[in-house]
């Protein structure tokens, strides 16, 4: 069986507190875009490796050996509590990583639900999210996979009516690492001046004047490179442009498509896609 995991930007980042466990409390939102990486999971006939599974991963170069591979960790939480039999897993990576686009926490979400139709867990769409938030805080989210209003640490959801059908979105990442150090450098938290959830329900072309991402601040400062993508955007008549996550992917939002992308942003990753 073969499954396509999405990927997601953040419209807004908002750093609200620090919390006693040395995380943050966040708002964001979260919305699934068509940028698609594929898991394909396929039972293994005859000798069973001595883990339980064998993993392939092509397409972009993934940090870590396989332990560390969170569709891994998906189809270990769930051998734990069901007899799963051994499984050749293939990841084709398109997505790219450190993005903030969600790509690894999106093959886990999709894993666990492939898993649960393959071998008729009988898991809960609540249950699969109880998995899926044990591996990452955002990993929840692609249960459902739809618009959300994110707070907590990224792992408490509500619907959003906020809607980008009908529009484009370009995304553009170059290569350089955000580590979450450099991300909360100059971040101070406080409580946001408007509400997130009520703002997205604003024309788009008004989001600029008050949707922002507190990571901003930081990473332009470190990376203006990656300040450079996001003013690009506007130059070529983006409504709403915004560093997605903690980078380093820089989307914008179009009412038409661009012409000559890999042009206009030559040397990076490039991708243009309609919402």
């Amino acid at each position: 069986m073969i499954t396509y995991p999405n990927a997601k930007i953040n419209i807004g980042l908002n750093v609200v507190e620090k919390r006693k466990d040395g995380y943050h409390n966040l708002e964001t939102i979260f919305y699934p875009i068509n940028l698609l990486d594929a898991v394909e999971i396929k039972t293994i006939q005859g000798a069973e490796p001595e883990n339980g599974y064998q993993l392939k991963v092509s397409g972009t170069v993934l940090d870590g050996g396989p332990d560390d591979n969170l569709v891994v960790k998906a189809y270990k939480k769930l051998k734990k509590d069901f007899q799963l039999p051994p499984i050749n897993i293939f990841v084709y990576k398109h997505i790219p990583t450190g993005a903030g686009l969600g790509g690894g926490s999106a093959d886990a979400a999709f894993t666990i639900k492939m898993l649960d139709e393959m071998f008729n867990l009988g898991l809960s769409t609540e249950k699969m999210e109880e998995y899926a938030s044990e591996i990452g805080a955002d990993c929840a989210f692609f249960i459902k996979n739809k618009p959300a209003f994110a707070t907590g640490i990224g792992n408490e959801f509500k619907e959003t009516e906020v809607n980008l059908k009908g529009k484009y979105i370009l995304l553009v990442k170059p290569d350089i690492f955000v580590s979450t150090k450099d991300a909360y450098a100059n971040v101070v938290p406080q409580k946001p001046e408007y509400d997130l959830n009520e703002l997205v329900k604003q024309p788009i072309g008004e989001w600029k004047k008050y949707i922002k991402n507190d990571f901003e601040a930081s990473v332009f400062q470190k990376y203006p490179e990656i300040a450079a993508i996001k003013d690009k955007m506007y130059d070529i008549g983006a409504e709403y442009s915004s560093m997605s996550g903690s980078g380093s992917a820089v989307y914008g939002i179009f009412n038409d498509a661009i012409s000559h992308v890999e042009e206009i942003f030559a040397g990076y990753f490039c991708r243009l896609r309609e919402l």
